[in-house]
């Protein structure tokens, strides 16, 4: 998976927007105002930041060398996914709609009603 299609992924999913709050060479994809991936646009390779289950994380890290604790995040929360390596390109979906979903879960009522909505 390239970032063209990490990020047609990404913004097809209700209610994501990207947004570049750190700069013009780091994307962020949003849902709700609230980053559920992050992927600097200026580096040799393309690894994406995505939110993570703390148990499925340490799993996944165990499991795949390509799954690292979350550079310059919460590593309890984020890996550092390399969409370069070996990785499957239907396990690499999977890592962004879990992380998607984890954001989603932790909205308030009234945010996921308008997202529904």
């Amino acid at each position: 998976m390239d970032i063209e299609q990490f990020r047609d992924y990404c913004l097809a999913k209700k209610g994501v927007i990207e947004d570049f709050p750190f700069g013009e060479m780091t994307l962020c994809m949003k849902v709700v105002g609230k980053i559920f991936a992050i992927t600097g646009l200026d580096g040799a390779q393309f690894t994406v930041n995505l939110k993570c289950d703390p148990d499925y994380a340490l799993e996944l890290r165990e499991q795949y060398p390509e799954v690292q604790p979350g550079f310059h995040m919460n590593k309890k929360h984020w890996n550092t996914v390399d969409f370069e390596g070996s990785l499957e390109e239907r396990l690499l979906r999977h890592l962004i709609d879990h992380s998607y979903e984890q954001v989603v879960k932790s909205l308030k009522k009234a945010e996921k009603e308008a997202l529904e909505g």
